[in-house]
């Protein structure tokens, strides 16, 4: 029988949680993550070093944003948990082909399959990240254990759900998700065990949280789906999930909260063949 789901903690002042709904029975009772709408980027030329990147530019009084067709955005107001720099926005952004990443853990490896075509911004960003090292020696803050939402969410250096990359950018939600059978509304859509995605803050706040999906889940449409979990770690995930989440004072039992077996990602590492 499930259980009735408690409320979302009060996140820190000016910092947007990057969350999934939390679930009572098969309703969802609030939600918040990513959408999007797949199309490549156009940037400005290469700049004279050769690099191809181009500082962002700043608006009067406004955020900087990079000049390409992604259009990464300075969030001051939400400042990074861990020093990056905005992503390359090209003039083409690679909108063909899959990348191979890995994430070891302390309970294995995790392998990472992203897809260009299915998301080519959210895609750039995150190699962006592995390659500054963002997801090293990060917590996987939040595991799910409902019926209908089985994931794991990570990538936030603060290991408090609020943390960020220190800039947003545009929503490139599914269009192919098939209807999740446990809904008979028929809004939420299947986001299938091995799936990886992107959490967010409401429309268009993808940043560089993301969680991967152990078990089929139902979820409506709003988050930006870029890759999948390999085997190997989808059995890794498997062992992460057999632990449950931590109990509370409040909640001895919980189905959502921190993993009782505490996830850390030592490296994220990307394999260019």
């Amino acid at each position: 029988m499930s259980r009735e789901a408690r409320p979302l903690p009060v996140p820190a002042p000016r910092r947007a949680r990057r969350t999934l709904p939390r679930l009572g029975g098969v309703a969802l009772l609030a939600g918040a993550l990513i959408a999007a709408g797949a199309t490549a980027a156009v940037a400005a030329p290469a700049t004279a070093d050769g690099s191809g990147v181009v500082p962002a530019a700043a608006a009067p009084g406004g955020p900087r944003t990079t000049p390409g067709p992604c259009g990464y955005t300075a969030t001051p107001e939400d400042p990074a948990a861990r020093p990056v720099p905005l992503p390359p926005d090209p003039r083409r952004t690679p909108e063909k082909g899959h990348v191979r990443v890995t994430l070891r853990t302390n309970h294995g490896s995790i392998g990472l399959t992203l897809d260009r075509a299915a998301a080519p911004c959210t895609v750039q960003s995150f190699l962006h990240l592995t390659r500054h090292r963002f997801y090293d020696r990060t917590s996987c803050h939040r595991l799910t254990a409902y019926p209908t939402l089985s994931v794991l969410q990570c990538g936030d250096p603060s290991g408090t759900g609020s943390g960020g990359p220190g800039y947003r950018y545009r929503d490139e939600l599914p269009t192919d998700l098939p209807p999740a059978p446990t809904d008979p509304t028929g809004e939420r859509r299947l986001y299938a065990r091995g799936t990886l995605a992107m959490a967010n803050a409401g429309p268009d706040t993808n940043g560089s949280q993301f969680f991967l999906v152990y078990a089929d889940s139902a979820l409506r449409p709003n988050y930006t789906v870029f890759g999948s979990v390999d085997a190997a770690g989808l059995a890794t995930l498997d062992r992460i999930a057999a632990g449950g989440v931590a109990p509370t004072e409040e909640d001895p039992a919980p189905v959502d909260g921190a993993p009782a077996l505490p996830v850390e990602i030592c490296k994220a590492v990307r394999h260019h063949r």
